[in-house]
């Protein structure tokens, strides 16, 4: 039941912050302050219906030393993607033709961080965290990456290849991380850095949503195995290769520092049921 409690409140903020963003498309200004709002919002909503349905602080969104996780997150993420660029770049598979849109990037900044914040408080706030419970750390990091890929596959140009390396390279990777960290300030500011760093920056297609207008008027070109295709550079195996490197040495550091939990048993799991 506090499943279905809190995705329901977690995703009417993401749905309504979706709607007001789509309702000012073109417009920088709104879209950021939209976008700011949806996120901010997304983190009231979600303490909220935990403390409600959980009776505890939500201390995986704690306010110690938020920032400074936000911004770990933010740079490995940012860092991750531009490595992505760079090598698809020496490749000849991406193009950068001059300065593009500076109000388009600062749109984005808002669209980014309510999508960072409302998924990451969706899948890893809620569906891993609380499916880890009943089925432990593997199965769960399992279950919820193929769901986040899934989802991916609604996008206007994904493809099925897409939406299998957005699970492998993000819906594997950030609930590894969040299996590291044991908070969500950091995967949240990984998904953000590297949504950012696709449309804010390198303005190339994120997810198969389309072209962005970032900083950088560029194009890509080149097998999908390079470019990734109309998908975007989520696509490419340098993206898949990346993801999976941050997945291992996030579960390493998880098991490391004994984040990893156990399957439990049919008698655990029983209890658990019944005093949900």
């Amino acid at each position: 039941m506090r499943l279905v409690k809190q995705l329901l409140a977690v995703a009417a903020v993401a749905l309504v912050g979706g709607q007001g963003v789509a309702a000012v498309e073109g417009n920088f200004f709104l879209t950021l302050m939209i976008g700011a709002v949806t996120a901010v919002l997304g983190v009231v909503v979600y303490r909220w219906v935990v403390r409600r349905t959980e009776r505890r602080a939500p201390t995986e969104l704690g306010q110690d030393g938020w920032d400074g996780k936000l911004g770990r997150g933010t740079l490995i993420g940012f860092a991750m993607f531009a490595a992505v660029v760079a090598n698809i770049a020496f490749l000849g598979g991406y193009h950068v033709e001059g300065w593009g849109s500076p109000t388009g990037a600062l749109g984005l900044l808002g669209l980014m961080a309510a999508a960072a914040v409302t998924e990451e408080l969706l899948f890893r706030g809620v569906l891993f965290r609380i499916i880890e419970e009943r089925t432990g750390t593997w199965i769960a990091l399992a279950l919820t990456g193929v769901v986040f890929g899934a989802i991916h596959l609604a996008n206007p140009d994904a493809t099925l290849w897409g939406a299998t390396a957005i699970a492998i390279e993000a819906g594997f990777m950030l609930a590894a991380c969040y299996a590291a960290t044991r908070n969500l300030w950091v995967p949240i500011g990984l998904h953000f850095g590297w949504n950012f760093a696709a449309g804010g920056i390198f303005s190339v297609v994120v997810s198969g949503n389309g072209e962005s207008k970032g900083l950088l008027e560029a194009s890509t070109s080149g097998p999908v195995a390079l470019s990734g295709g109309a998908f975007g550079p989520e696509g490419s195996l340098y993206a898949v290769l990346a993801g999976v490197v941050l997945t291992v040495v996030f579960l390493w550091l998880a098991k490391r520092r004994g984040h990893i939990v156990p399957r439990p048993t049919a008698q655990a799991t029983a209890t658990a049921t019944v005093t949900q």
